[in-house]
């Protein structure tokens, strides 16, 4: 298993606004700057999935596996002989709102997925978060 996590906390930011721009899938690419669209069908509930369009690449089908309400979610990328999966969490601290999120990518092809998708998507993880909290005081 595979397995990185990136959190940081920001002050000012109500965790309404951030779930809200969250489960808004068909607008992240306002914020992910590496987007062409995401497309969400229906409710933001476990078992929906979403089509998300990287620019350059495929488009990918991803699941949503966990949802705890206001809280935080949980979405899963299958490829062939591997799984990705990318949790997305609110925490409020005395210091202000941590964001955490954690890609995690198990399977006998886990090495594959990691060099081609998982590292590029960790490495973006910053930038995006950065991004997520810019719309959300806006």
């Amino acid at each position: 298993m595979w397995v990185r996590t990136y959190s940081n906390v920001f002050k000012d930011i109500k965790k309404e606004k951030i779930w809200q721009i969250w489960t808004d899938v068909n607008n992240w690419s306002k914020w992910h700057g590496d987007l062409e669209y995401c497309k969400l069908e229906g409710a933001f509930t476990v078992g929906n999935y979403f089509m998300l369009k990287p620019k350059g690449v495929k488009t990918f089908k991803i699941v949503l596996t966990r949802i705890e309400e206001g809280r935080k979610f949980t979405d899963c990328t299958s490829f062939f002989g591997a799984k990705m999966y990318d949790t997305h969490e609110l925490e409020e601290t005395p210091d202000g709102l941590r964001l955490i999120n954690t890609l995690v990518v198990t399977g006998p092809l886990k090495f594959l997925w990691v060099k081609l998708v998982a590292q590029n998507v960790a490495d973006s993880v910053p930038k995006e978060m950065e991004a997520l909290v810019d719309l959300a005081k806006s």
